[in-house]
């Protein structure tokens, strides 16, 4: 286990250890929260795009299943009739310039593994830029009608119509504490301000705001040399296997493998881990399995005998209906100003 991933343990489970940083993380919740009120009040201006824009991010360190929630959100508002494109910073890809339109065939190098993941999982119009409101003018002018903002929660220069916050439901918030004494990178009041809170499977610790429920329901495997899909049972590998994961929160996903009755050896990187031929290596053609974020930085270098769990966001009828009001009242505030 590397440094980072033993303070995110630390943090999460609220480590004696971590009690002389308090000071740092007081200073750190004053700084975000005078940022925050020089965007509210208007002091510092956030730039307003033509179409709705949906935010989707949590206060939280570490992986809560936000990426399902934004491929969910696309498939969803494509039913309804719109037009959606993503825009991400690109957290862990370097392009010559931006903004980066994504394409399945990006390198995962230029783009980073979540935006590519999403477009080959959705098929809308992606785009990555540290500049969000460069990249959304960019999927505006490509045609987009409404955007969904990948882990933009704090990214404030970007104004927003909707919030939504996804909470780990195992971990929650933690200990409590801001950034370097806890994991959170926004004080917990946070969550009172956004449009809906969504916990990602069974709540653990009792949250101070009303949430929605979500569920990461896999789906099929999928061979990740051919892309061909297997329903989940019976399996198409043999057991044990070799399970891999360099997401914010590793052990979801072999928990997850364990209920669908495989069986291994389990080994859990950092988040956004760039793999090696090495990290990879499999005995007598052992089935390697992994996570669908980690399968586009594993294509080339991955053995013959890999497969993908492929997920999905699960939300509730409710939240649906919640989301469709939302969006209506929303276009007639606009069509009233326009």
């Amino acid at each position: 286990m590397s440094l980072a991933q033993r303070w995110v343990s630390a943090a999460y489970q609220g480590s004696l250890w971590l009690y002389p940083l308090r000071p740092l993380a007081a200073l750190y919740r004053y700084v975000m929260e005078r940022r925050r009120r020089a965007y509210a009040s208007g002091k510092k201006a956030a730039w307003r795009a033509s179409v709705p824009v949906i935010v989707v991010g949590n206060i939280t360190l570490g992986g809560t299943g936000k990426s399902p929630l934004v491929a969910w959100l696309v498939r969803w508002l494509s039913e309804q009739g719109y037009t959606p494109g993503i825009i991400t910073r690109g957290y862990g890809g370097k392009a010559a310039s931006y903004p980066l339109r994504v394409t399945p065939s990006t390198p995962v190098t230029q783009s980073g593994d979540e935006p590519l993941m999403l477009v080959q999982q959705t098929g809308a119009a992606v785009v990555a830029d540290p500049q969000r409101a460069r990249g959304v003018q960019a999927l505006v002018a490509a045609g987009c009608d409404i955007i969904v903002s990948d882990d933009g929660l704090q990214h404030l220069a970007l104004a927003r119509d909707v919030e939504l916050a996804v909470v780990d439901g195992v971990r929650g918030l933690g200990n409590g504490q801001c950034l370097p004494a806890g994991p959170l990178r926004e004080p917990p009041e946070r969550l009172a301000d956004v449009d809906a809170v969504l916990v990602n499977g069974e709540l653990r610790a009792a949250l101070e705001v009303e949430t929605q429920p979500m569920q990461l329901a896999p789906q099929c495997w999928r061979a990740l040399a051919t892309g061909q899909a297997h329903a989940l049972t019976p399996l198409p590998f043999t057991l044990p296997v070799r399970g891999i994961a360099g997401i914010g929160r590793p052990a979801r996903f072999f928990t997850t493998l364990e209920t669908l009755g495989v069986h291994g050896s389990w080994h859990g990187f950092a988040d956004h881990h760039r793999f090696t031929a090495r990290d990879l290596t499999v005995h007598d053609g052992q089935a390697l399995v992994m996570t669908a974020k980690d399968a586009v930085k594993c294509q080339a270098l991955a053995p013959p005998n890999s497969w993908v769990l492929d997920v999905e966001a699960v939300l509730p009828p409710d939240f649906e209906r919640w989301l469709a009001a939302r969006l209506s009242a929303l276009s007639c505030r606009r069509h009233a100003h326009g």
